[in-house]
């Protein structure tokens, strides 16, 4: 009887353990230092020109697999209103801005790192030191043609992780390098820069100032 308690006892000590130890590996990195209050805004509440193709909340994204519950985009209010800059500047033209992602749970981060191939782990973060999207200061987008309603062409598609990601690529046609330079110079006269590795990805000036998040969409309020 005291051998099967002791055996027991042993077992819920070593699941207690391993819960413990799981509980770790999904928190976000700690951080210290002062940070801006969060303010996470839907970005389609400040401009309904802006439209949306989330695709994390479908199964059509490069994991295959549906990744939010709900499909939002948000962005702290300093990177938003700056958002909605852009679209006003880029009306006259006749394009509006078609946002893919924004503020983006760490846990998600975490999963896409565990998904990547190694070799192609430079398009997603690590979940170690956060990504600029889970402090809400980060937007993938492109532009659509207000007439139409269709997407513009780029020099490469949305999470596509070959060269033709590079926002500097001298591939593709004329034309589909012209949409992707205009996009990324709007959002760089507005205070965003491109990351070197995808035409689509903009972080917000004052995005350190921001802690990592964990939050998920349902409970932004």
């Amino acid at each position: 009887m005291d051998k099967r308690m002791n055996i027991s006892s042993l077992l819920l000590q070593l699941l207690t353990l391993t819960i413990l130890a799981n509980g770790c590996t999904i928190r976000p990195p700690a951080e210290s230092g002062a940070f801006n209050t969060p303010e996470l805004v839907e970005i389609i509440r400040l401009d309904s020109s802006i439209h949306l193709d989330i695709r994390y909340a479908t199964r059509n994204n490069f994991t295959g697999k549906k990744m939010y519950g709900i499909a939002g985009a948000f962005l702290q209010k300093p990177a938003a209103e700056a958002l909605v800059n852009v679209s006003r500047e880029l009306r006259p033209l006749g394009y509006g801005l078609l946002v893919f992602d924004g503020y983006r749970p760490w846990s998600v981060t975490k999963k896409f790192w565990k998904i990547t191939p190694k070799n192609k782990r430079h398009f997603v973060a690590d979940p170690r030191k956060g990504s600029r999207h889970n402090r809400g200061c980060a937007v993938d987008l492109t532009l659509y043609e207000l007439s139409t309603g269709r997407m513009v062409e780029m020099t490469g598609e949305y999470d596509e992780m070959t060269k033709r990601s590079y926002p500097d690529y001298q591939g593709g046609s004329s034309k589909q390098r012209q949409n992707r330079d205009l996009l990324r110079s709007r959002m760089e006269a507005n205070g965003f820069t491109v990351y070197p590795y995808e035409w689509w990805h903009f972080d917000f000036k004052g995005w350190e100032k921001f802690q990592i998040l964990n939050l998920p969409f349902e409970e932004i309020n």
